[in-house]
């Protein structure tokens, strides 16, 4: 028997509609845990990673970790692994919300999407009864609509994640909404998802989960939770504030990336922070499960321009929709937010396109977009138009949906793209912080602060503050950072758990869970295991050590003003001491003897 696993993956053939179940693997589920780990070695096992994303031959995994649905404080994670359309790297996306526990609850550890539909589809998965529901009519809805709309067919306590147009149009960031409000963000998963035809996926579950130790994992986990409410980031900063608390210490540190990345200050800055936020627009916080940190925040818009209510915007969103334009009306950007929420978009691509367009038409590079004016950085009214019009592809929005990257080839402006392997940077300019430097140019799924979220040693100073000027041993921090995120993803549990616990406190409580003896190395080697298979998926979809870059903007031209001014990014002093630490060869391929230790040779 299995404790904290169900056991049972579930895997439906979307293209002669056969749904079967089979058992989880106890040895691989130990090796990789669950959630991004588990989902990832069963995507580099089962497809060729040089296939095109958006055709039938790719999978679409929804995982789930060991913990999650447990009452271990903050476990409500899932992930969705698949070859992701923006970047062609192996795509990776975590949502919060109640859709994994939901998986839980139906018996499910993975749920395995392959082949495409003939015609629109719904997957209803209802404890052990699962079939394939006509999604015909709900084709062209947007992710609020089709959350109704199944539930009333299915189950008013079902819990439902879809797509919305963007999907359905294979807007290259279109994400995964689940519950409303949580998406499975970056790098284009709810394209794949359309382009197999599959609108939505329903789970109602009334099962239980079952853990080796009670009195283990219950000790455990209270001093988690203990600690999670003590610390001054999860007990404070985020309850009062959400995620925009950020906005006024990013920006005081002069690394908020202001008009496309041409600047790190922005003046509107206090018109767009969490104190402003929680002032003007803020109804409620709201939590995912089993949270007791509730950063979510529940907004209204009264301003008759942009009216609107919904949830958000997070601090990635306020910057990429926000700063990155240079646009400082909340009302737009949380507008423009509830717009991405329904039509199915990641606000962080999104933002980082406009803001590449911005840059072109201000520096005569674009011809008219159909706005009846020139774009220009600030124009509000031209963000939330353009939002619409990209979730749509409709006019200019079809260039927009492709992201970045190919706007700005397609304008014969390669270098005014602002990312890592075609997708879109977040919210930090990694001239001011070395560390993010290196984690941009190296994550597996393009630019992403989240895979090893080195602002925390930084800028937070968390677990202990370390010089963000400074190149020296950052690359031994990374490894241990990313390695450390991609346990974290795979157990089940919200990253954010990490300003208050480390590997000690997950290792306490994946042991009494599952009944591993899991130690602090073992797990840190799993998370090891984790990055280097992913890395492996990269290298056979063609990616190289030359891909392990940053825009020449970044390392080339000084932050002009600011506490950060005068600074680049130094990945090249980084770089080759990464590759070293990680025990790969100077071109950024893992040795055999590294896949050996690893089990992965």
């Amino acid at each position: 028997m299995m404790y904290g696993w169900t056991g049972q993956i579930l895997r439906a053939d979307l293209t002669n509609g056969k749904i079967k179940k089979e058992a989880l693997d106890e040895k691989l589920a130990g090796d990789f845990i669950g959630g991004r780990g588990l989902a990832s070695k069963m995507l580099f096992d089962e497809i060729d990673p040089a296939i095109d994303p958006l055709s039938p031959k790719n999978k679409l995994i929804l995982a789930t970790g060991p913990l999650t649905g447990t009452y271990a404080p903050s476990s409500g994670r899932y992930m969705v692994v698949t070859k992701a359309p923006l970047t062609g790297t192996i795509g990776s996306s975590n949502s919060g919300g109640y859709f994994g526990p939901e998986m839980k609850y139906a018996g499910c550890d993975l749920i395995v999407i392959e082949g495409k539909s003939k015609k629109p589809v719904y997957l209803w998965v209802n404890n052990a009864d699962v079939e394939l529901q006509s999604a015909e009519h709900l084709w062209g809805k947007t992710t609020y609509e089709t959350d109704d709309l199944i539930k009333g067919e299915t189950d008013e306590d079902a819990k439902v994640a879809c797509i919305g147009p963007a999907g359905e149009k294979l807007v290259k960031f279109s994400c995964i909404i689940n519950d409303k409000h949580r998406a499975a963000g970056r790098s284009g998963v709810g394209a794949v998802m359309g382009s197999k035809n599959l609108k939505a996926i329903a789970m109602r579950g009334t099962g239980g989960i079952k853990v080796a130790d009670n009195d283990g994992f219950r000790e455990a986990s209270l001093d988690c939770l203990e600690k999670i409410k003590s610390s001054p980031v999860t007990g404070q900063g985020l309850p009062a504030l959400g995620t925009p608390m950020l906005v006024g210490v990013i920006n005081a540190h002069g690394i908020f990336p202001t008009k496309n990345f041409q600047l790190s200050v922005f003046e509107g800055a206090n018109k767009i922070s969490g104190e402003t936020l929680a002032d003007k627009i803020l109804i409620r916080n709201r939590s995912c499960f089993g949270c007791p940190i509730g950063c979510g925040r529940v907004t209204e818009i009264t301003d008759p321009t942009f009216k609107g209510k919904g949830e958000g915007a997070e601090y990635e969103t306020i910057w990429a929709l926000g700063a990155d334009c240079g646009v400082d009306d909340l009302g737009a950007i949380t507008k423009a937010n509830y717009i991405c929420s329904e039509m199915g978009m990641d606000p962080i691509g999104l933002g980082g396109t406009i803001a590449c367009a911005m840059e072109l038409s201000e520096k005569g590079y674009l011809p008219a977009i159909g706005l009846g004016r020139e774009l220009r950085f600030g124009d509000a009214d031209a963000l939330v138009e353009l939002t619409t019009k990209a979730g749509n592809r409709e006019g200019f929005g079809d260039a927009l949906a492709e992201g970045g990257f190919r706007l700005a080839e397609k304008y014969r402006h390669p270098e005014l793209f602002m990312g890592v392997k075609k997708q879109e940077f977040p919210a930090y300019d990694p001239r001011g912080v070395q560390g993010m430097a290196l984690e941009y140019a190296t994550s597996n799924r393009g630019a992403c602060h989240v895979r090893g979220y080195m602002i925390s040693p930084e800028i937070v100073g968390l677990p202990a503050p370390v010089d963000r000027f400074a190149t020296q041993g950052k690359a031994e921090l990374l490894k241990i950072f990313q390695d450390l995120t991609a346990v974290v993803d795979s157990s089940g549990m919200c990253l954010f758990t990490t300003f208050a616990i480390g590997i000690d406190e997950i290792r306490a409580v994946l042991k009494p869970a599952t009944g591993i003896d899991y130690t602090a190395e073992s797990l840190m080697m799993a998370g090891d295991r984790i990055w280097n298979l992913e890395r492996l998926f990269n290298l056979k979809a063609g990616f190289t050590g030359k891909d392990d870059t940053l825009p020449q903007r970044l390392l080339k031209e000084p932050i002009p003003e600011g506490p950060s001014k005068g600074h680049v990014a130094e990945l090249d002093k980084m770089l080759p001491q990464y590759y070293k630490v990680r025990g790969w060869t100077p071109e950024g391929i893992p040795k055999e003897e590294k896949l050996k230790e690893l089990g992965l040779s």
